[in-house]
């Protein structure tokens, strides 16, 4: 039977084992993109994407604190949350296809997809980190905030790009400057050269985001920067705190003046 791109999206993001979540992302990217996937949207996105079977998932006030020395397993530990937020990535970004994909433009379409391929291809680059500590994505536990914001805005293609690229994403921005030296100080220079490569690629996912968003905006006659402090404030949980990466959110066409207002 043949399927189209909704259909493996959902399939993809019902699939809990890893590394088969890694190779149908990366395949339906590339049937997308020779054209051996229909572009229509007749299956409807799951409330929630499978998960590893081994993983435990808590709340965020029951995570244990993570330790920040050069300890073997603060060492896993820094790498097994990242490998979570990427992992969770690649939900976010089939989701934002599956679920927006209908209302949205061709671009929309592969921006996103590129950006699911970009998140499977950092996930396992991550696991392989990991396992050369002898350690690997499940040994530790994890919360589902960021999963959280994807229920919170599936009603809404505009609070979903507000909220997820232009908002998690770009934190990712900030933080993984110093995650790099940090990591870096400790010998692990693999490390840094892979987290390198997540904060260039997460540039351009954040201004996918921000593109997306505006070009939503303008079409439905919305001045972008209110539109997004609006979107913010109802469905963000958190709060924005500084410091900024303010050249990397620039690049990602983030307004200094609209993030600045939401301190």
């Amino acid at each position: 039977m043949s399927i189209d791109l909704s259909t493996a999206i959902r399939d993809a993001l019902l699939t809990g084992d890893k590394r088969a979540k890694v190779m149908k992302t990366r395949a339906l990217v590339r049937d997308y993109r020779r054209g051996a996937l229909p572009v229509c949207f007749t299956a409807t996105m799951p409330n929630e994407p499978a998960r590893p079977d081994k993983l435990t998932v808590l709340s965020p006030g029951q995570m244990p604190k993570r330790g920040k020395g050069r300890a073997q397993r603060n060492r896993i530990a820094l790498w097994h949350s990242i490998a979570h937020i990427e992992f969770v990535a690649i939900d976010l970004a089939l989701d934002m296809v599956g679920r927006f994909g209908a209302e949205m433009d061709e671009a929309f379409i592969a921006d996103f997809l590129s950006v699911a391929a970009d998140e499977a291809m950092h996930f396992a680059l991550i696991e392989r980190h990991l396992a050369s500590m002898g350690a690997a994505y499940t040994d530790l536990p994890v919360h589902d905030g960021l999963w959280q914001a994807a229920g919170d805005t599936a009603h809404d293609v505009a609070a979903r790009l507000a909220v997820v690229p232009m908002v998690l994403e770009a934190r990712g921005l900030d933080v993984t400057p110093a995650m790099i030296e940090r990591v870096r100080s400790h010998g692990d220079s693999r490390g840094a050269k892979i987290l390198q490569r997540i904060l260039d690629d997460e540039i351009g996912h954040v201004a996918a985001g921000s593109r997306h968003f505006t070009a939503w905006c303008i079409r439905k006659g919305l001045n972008p920067s209110i539109h997004w402090i609006n979107c913010v404030k109802l469905y963000f949980r958190g709060g924005l705190k500084p410091p900024f990466n303010d050249s990397a959110r620039l690049a990602a066409g983030l307004s200094r003046e609209s993030y600045a207002l939401l301190v």
